[in-house]
């Protein structure tokens, strides 16, 4: 019986460290060269341009508390500030690699070294550089590209292996937590309650935002993916559904999430402070003693 014993808690043991082993992150150069070879930093760069134009519009949204015209132009320097490469690439590498193997990094470069994973990479490239407006009118199937039965399954396939429309509104619901976040921080005031608040909107709508962007995500694939040919499609779609096609996922998704995240507190901690010196300063200006008023929070998304 002792031997048994012992016999099972050496193959336990032996489990465990094959177990830890295989999940054991990369450095940080490591997961650089998968970040260059993905080009996240391209795609990431060209979508900053229009992010202090959504910051704005989620302060313009908020009805329970409107901000005069002097403190929307204090929003837009504030994202302006914050929604930089630099600010996102640190945080972002290191998600990266604390969600990366060997293994996994060895066959995603593999993949995106090959014909069809360069094709994808370079859609996806252009998708991230289209306008605002055309983002809209193409996820509204205002632009649409001719599609057969068999791409439209492909699609419905691969938006679910991307996990696109889950990592697109997890990205906005980080983003609207952290500069609520940053808001209260930068503005002196408890920042508890405020996440706290953040966090219960966010959970309670996420499924809700998941299941009405996944037919745009589609349309948004399909006009994106359009010169890549079915066999092309079926390549990425075999590599996302692979082990390390998914964890490659799960890693950029996480990259994406640290880079936005601190993206949006910085500009949440720079809009705070600015909220914090007007208002000090129209106190000043009245002649009034009493406490600032508190920070205001971006309206949550529905």
């Amino acid at each position: 019986m002792y031997n048994t014993r012992m016999f099972r808690l050496a193959f336990l043991l032996m489990l465990a460290a094959t177990a830890h082993a295989a999940i054991v992150p990369v450095d940080i150069d490591t997961a650089a060269q998968l970040y260059q070879a993905a080009a996240i930093r391209e795609q990431v760069r060209a979508s900053l341009g229009s992010m202090p134009g959504h910051i704005r519009k989620l302060f313009q949204g908020n009805t329970s508390t409107p901000l005069s015209d002097k403190q929307l132009d204090a929003v837009n320097v504030a994202a302006i500030r914050a929604f930089r490469i630099d600010v996102f690439e640190a945080p972002a590498l290191s998600a990266f690699a604390a969600n990366l193997d060997a293994d996994t990094v060895r066959k995603s470069e593999a993949f995106l070294a090959s014909e069809a994973g360069k094709r994808w990479v370079a859609a996806d490239l252009a998708l991230a550089s289209l306008s605002d407006e055309e983002t809209d009118k193409i996820m509204n199937g205002d632009i649409t590209t001719p599609l057969t039965a068999q791409r439209n399954v492909l699609f419905e396939k691969l938006e679910r292996a991307e996990r696109s429309s889950e990592s697109t509104v997890q990205i906005l619901l980080t983003m609207g937590r952290a500069v609520a976040l940053g808001t209260a921080v930068g503005s002196g005031m408890d920042p508890g309650p405020v996440e706290e608040r953040a966090r219960k909107s966010g959970e309670a709508s996420r499924q809700t935002l998941e299941d009405g962007m996944r037919e745009g995500m589609r349309h948004y694939m399909a006009y994106g993916y359009r010169e890549l040919s079915d066999a092309d499609l079926k390549r990425v779609l075999s590599f996302l559904q692979s082990s390390p096609g998914k964890q490659y996922i799960s890693a950029y998704l996480a990259s994406l999430g640290a880079g936005f995240y601190a993206m949006g507190r910085r500009c949440g901690e720079q809009l705070g402070e600015s909220l914090r010196e007007m208002a000090m300063a129209q106190l000043s200006n009245e002649g009034a003693d009493h406490e600032p008023p508190a920070p205001v929070e971006p309206l949550k998304r529905q």
